[in-house]
């Protein structure tokens, strides 16, 4: 899984700052085009081995803005702690 930005985003750059492996771009480098943040699911491991809960999450100031999307990779609650810890290499 990865987190999703909604089209409630209020551009503020938050998240861009917060996320330790750069999963997230602004409107101007969306590669759909639109006019939102974008997170490259491939990208993005909710900072497993980084932080305890995603960190564009927490830092972002608008509540529902940042989501969980199912793109079949595993929920950071599904990581072993292994995993969690850095002492495993999380699936990308």
């Amino acid at each position: 899984m990865s987190v999703k930005i909604t089209d409630i985003c209020i551009a503020c750059g938050a998240c861009i700052d917060e996320c330790p492996v750069w999963a997230i771009v602004d409107n101007d480098d969306n590669p759909d085009g639109e006019n939102t943040y974008y997170v490259y699911p491939d990208k993005c491991v909710e900072c497993v081995g980084y932080n305890q809960m995603p960190a564009c999450a927490n830092a972002c100031p608008t509540d529902g803005c940042i989501v969980w999307s199912d793109l079949g990779k595993p929920h950071r609650i599904e990581i072993g702690l292994g995993m969690r810890d850095g002492l495993c290499p999380v699936g990308r």
